[in-house]
C-alpha cells in the first residue's frame, strides 16, 4: 500500500493518524470515537497487515472496509497522475482514450505515445494503451514499441513501482515474426569485464 494514499484516504475520511517507521496508526475515526490512547487501526505499509481495536470498536471490520474504498478510490487517481508524471518525464505525450467508458472495475483508460530517435528505425510512432483498474491497478497494452522507446517505457515503468508500492507482473504477447529481426535485450550487461 502506498502511505501516502494511505493518508490521503484518511483525511478524506476525516480520521487522525500518525505514520513513523512504515507503521500508520489510526487514532481517531470520526467524532464520537475514543480509544483511550490505543489505536483503531493499525496498518504496516510495508507489509499490508492490517490490525484493528475490537475492543473499542466492536465494528472495526467496518471501518477497515471504509477505508479500503476510499483508499482503492484514491490509488487508482494516484496510479494514473504518477503514470501520466513519470511517462512524460521520459518523453512520452498523454493521448485521451475517447471510446473509453468507465464501469466499476475499469476507472480510467489513455494511451502514452513516443517517437522513436533511432536512424534505423521504421516504425518510428509508439503507443501504449493504459488502464487502471478500480484499486489502483494498472494494466498496459501495446504492439511493437521500437527498442529506445521500450526501454523509456521500462525505466518509467521501473519507479512507478518504487512509488506506487507493488511488483509490476508482466505479460508478454507472442512477437509477430517481422519484429523478431528488430528486437534487442534490454539492458545487456557483460559479466566478463576484467578490470
Amino acid at each position: 500500500m502506498n502511505a501516502n494514499v494511505l493518508m490521503a484516504a484518511c483525511e478524506t475520511l476525516g480520521w487522525k493518524y500518525s505514520l513513523q517507521n512504515n507503521i500508520l496508526l489510526v487514532t481517531e475515526v470520526g467524532n464520537d470515537s475514543n480509544f483511550n490512547g490505543e489505536f483503531a487501526l493499525r496498518l504496516d505499509v510495508s507489509t499490508n497487515e492490517v490490525t484493528y481495536n475490537t475492543y473499542y470498536m466492536p465494528n472495526a471490520h467496518v471501518k477497515v472496509e471504509e477505508l479500503k474504498e476510499k483508499f482503492q478510490e484514491l490509488n487508482a487517481e494516484y496510479s494514473k497522475n504518477a503514470l501520466i508524471s513519470e511517462f512524460e518525464k521520459n518523453g512520452f505525450t498523454y493521448r485521451s482514450n475517447y471510446t473509453f467508458t468507465p464501469t466499476e472495475e475499469e476507472r480510467f483508460s489513455f494511451y502514452m505515445e513516443a517517437k522513436s530517435y533511432d536512424p534505423l528505425e521504421d516504425e518510428p510512432f509508439a503507443s501504449i494503451k493504459f488502464t487502471i483498474l478500480k484499486d489502483g491497478t494498472i494494466i498496459t497494452d501495446s504492439d511493437y514499441l521500437p527498442n529506445d522507446v521500450n526501454e523509456k517505457a521500462h525505466e518509467a515503468m521501473d519507479i512507478l513501482e518504487q512509488h506506487l508500492g507493488n511488483k509490476r507482473v508482466m505479460t508478454k504477447k507472442p512477437v509477430p515474426a517481422k519484429y523478431l529481426s528488430k528486437m534487442k535485450p534490454r539492458r545487456t550487461i557483460n559479466l566478463n569485464q576484467n578490470s
